[in-house]
């Protein structure tokens, strides 16, 4: 007989198009090597509520960001808890996947993370800054976001904003995790081109900083991206959690290196699978 091939629902959005990199061929990649070992099908974020009863497990990869269709993407999740369904990443986590309150959580707890406020009465607690970041609760890949001196705060309209001051950072560093494993890193050299990156050799220390919000984040079966700055102290700086549908660069990464993500994502899959785990 032949064997039980486990079956995955990839869900992305393959023309979605965004800045400095090609999605789809991530997309188109990953999906073929996890065919190998799963069957696989595609469908567009838009789809994934109606069709994913029939699979044991709905993949959400390069969806695009979710701000473009809020109120299914509601739907996708609030349905796939009900029914126990077993989403990658997991639905558990607490970072990007439900908004930025995590970075005003992670500022209040003392976390290594950019100064963020979200009141007109708490921006006293930020440093001294040329300019300023602001940027919606509910944004992803820049959408809405802005610099402002600080002369402009006050006049802003609070509530569904954050606001940290603009650091002068001399790069921007990514690491990537499967599960709560590092896999990878990559860095931008010059701030000024967030894409271009190249691979980084993380020190002990710069694990230790990535590792730490992982482990703060409740995913035990998903892919992760920790992205940070390194501020003008020498220190990292959290920027950003990334636990919905992280970008990865694969491209950017040897065949070999390639190959071992692939084969570490696999495994999660599957120990979320059989594991009978549902998100």
């Amino acid at each position: 007989m032949p064997k039980h091939r486990h079956r995955i629902l990839y869900v992305t959005d393959l023309a979605y198009e965004a800045r400095g990199r090609r999605y789809c061929d991530e997309d188109i990649h990953l999906a073929a090597r996890l065919r190998e070992e799963f069957d696989v099908a595609l469908c567009h974020p838009l789809d994934a509520a109606a069709l994913m009863d029939g699979f044991d497990a709905v993949v959400v990869r390069n969806s695009g960001p979710v701000l473009n269709y809020q109120a299914e993407y509601d739907e996708f999740r609030a349905l796939a808890r009900k029914r126990g369904a077993r989403v990658y990443n997991q639905l558990t986590g607490k970072a990007d996947m439900v908004g930025k309150q995590y970075l005003l959580d992670l500022t209040a707890a003392g976390y290594p993370v950019i100064p963020t406020v979200d009141r007109r009465e708490d921006l006293a607690r930020l440093p001294e800054a040329a300019e300023y970041v602001v940027k919606p609760k509910l944004g992803a890949d820049s959408i809405g976001l802005e610099f402002v001196p600080r002369d402009r705060l006050p006049e802003l309209a609070y509530g569904d904003i954050l606001v940290q001051p603009r650091v002068d950072f001399a790069y921007e560093v990514s690491f990537y995790f499967v599960d709560r494993d590092f896999q990878y890193a990559l860095h931008a050299p010059r701030p000024d081109r967030r894409w271009e990156l190249v691979p980084y050799e993380p020190t002990a220390a710069d694990l230790a900083f990535a590792q730490r919000f992982v482990d703060w984040n409740a995913i035990e079966h998903g892919i992760q991206r920790v992205d940070a700055c390194r501020a003008p102290g020498g220190e990292l700086l959290l920027v950003e959690l990334e636990d919905l549908n992280p970008y990865l660069s694969l491209e950017l990464l040897t065949p070999a290196a390639r190959e071992d993500f692939a084969t570490n994502m696999a495994a999660s899959l599957r120990r979320l699978i059989t594991a009978g785990e549902p998100s």
